[in-house]
């Protein structure tokens, strides 16, 4: 452990360290931070941007960069609910017409980026302003609409939670799974006369985890739980890690975002990779903003705006996604999300403005970024970047 952090690998670490920090601070200054009605509420307010960080790693593990995921979570939500109450689509039909539209997008932002080589900075930033141009329009002169508060779209969002015996299952059924996995790429490791983790090793990182997942799960269940949409986001989370982490697919991304040439001549289509990677990223993003209208039961000409674009860029940056391309994983949406959304609610206790908001996020992100580029330069140092 000792070299692989001196070789610059500092995993998640610095990420996990300072959410600790910043939940201890929080706590200290306001004592309802950590309450279990709190939690509940951070947790849910987490999902919609986190989804579309999650596709902002995607862009980032390929070296690209996507501005305009908030244009298009924003174009997204007036979609679904255009034609969902103005139109009296049914909310799933509604919802997959919003993610083909963004699949499409994705797609042309490919095409744009292959054929003609214009930079994904260039590309996304006209899909910025022309896709925030597009949902104006689509909501026309009344500017805001309302989903049903009845309708299922809206009460996954806000009012469903997982039974307890369930959520107390799921745990225990990640648990196993956690071991299961882990023992099954030891016993290949062996197999193969490689080095493999031992199988006490296994039984206490899956029993830790079991142990911690199950007091969260708890202590959230204190108040109304563990809502449907959090579940949503994690099962995601950890579908995208199985995908960047256990298939061809995902070591072509990272090969891809390493070094460009190397994968071209290793036999990757780069072409096709990074198609997938715009794609992932504006359906995700799609997804997020529907999320996110679900929400707050509405979507209107701010939806997407604000701080939504920098804050899924930042949360994927923070969470330990490298801007340099290459490095990464799904969990760092999950924790850079966590990290800013756990600053926005602190200080929202503390009744301060959104100013101290913005200084606050913009600091961790520089510091992380920062991170980075000295762990980069240690990998260099090493032989391994």
């Amino acid at each position: 452990m000792a070299d692989r952090v001196r070789g610059g690998d500092l995993g998640v670490a610095p990420v996990v360290g300072g959410l600790v920090v910043i939940w201890t601070v929080m706590q200290i200054l306001n004592p309802v931070f950590l309450s279990s009605a709190n939690l509940v509420n951070l947790a849910l307010e987490c999902v919609p941007v986190g989804v579309i960080a999650l596709g902002v790693v995607f862009m980032l593990l390929v070296g690209q960069i996507d501005l305009s995921v908030g244009s298009i979570s924003g174009l997204s939500a007036a979609v679904v609910a255009v034609l969902f109450v103005d139109h009296g689509w049914p909310s799933w039909l509604a919802i997959l017409a919003a993610l083909v539209l963004a699949v499409a997008l994705g797609w042309f932002y490919a095409q744009v980026f292959n054929r003609l080589g214009v930079p994904s900075f260039v590309i996304t930033l006209a899909g910025l302003l022309g896709w925030l141009g597009l949902q104006l329009w689509i909501l026309g002169p009344k500017g805001s609409i309302n989903l049903p508060f009845d309708s299922r779209l809206v009460t996954f969002a806000q009012l469903d939670f997982l039974p307890p015996w369930l959520a107390y299952t799921l745990v225990a059924a990640g648990a196993a799974a956690l071991y299961l996995t882990g023992h099954n790429r030891a016993s290949q490791r062996r197999k193969a006369g490689l080095p493999a983790t031992s199988e006490r090793t296994l039984v206490v990182r899956s029993a830790a985890l079991l142990a911690g997942l199950g007091v969260a799960v708890w202590y959230l269940n204190r108040d109304r739980g563990v809502g449907w949409m959090f579940v949503l986001f994690v099962g995601l989370v950890l579908v995208t890690h199985y995908a960047l982490s256990r298939t061809k697919y995902g070591k072509s991304m990272y090969a891809v975002g390493g070094n460009v040439e190397a994968a071209r001549r290793a036999g990757i289509n780069v072409k096709t990779i990074y198609t997938s990677a715009f794609v992932m990223c504006t359906a995700l993003a799609a997804f997020g903003g529907i999320l996110a209208a679900a929400r707050l039961a509405a979507a209107n000409q701010s939806s997407g705006g604000g701080d939504v674009n920098l804050n899924a860029i930042a949360a994927a940056v923070i969470g330990g996604t490298s801007l340099f391309g290459g490095r990464g994983n799904a969990f760092a949406a999950m924790l850079g999300i966590l990290v800013i959304q756990s600053i926005s609610s602190g200080l929202t206790l503390l009744n301060l403005d959104s100013s101290y908001r913005f200084m606050v996020t913009g600091a961790v992100l520089l510091l992380a970024v920062a991170l980075d580029s000295v762990a980069r330069r240690s990998r260099a140092t090493h032989g391994r970047a």
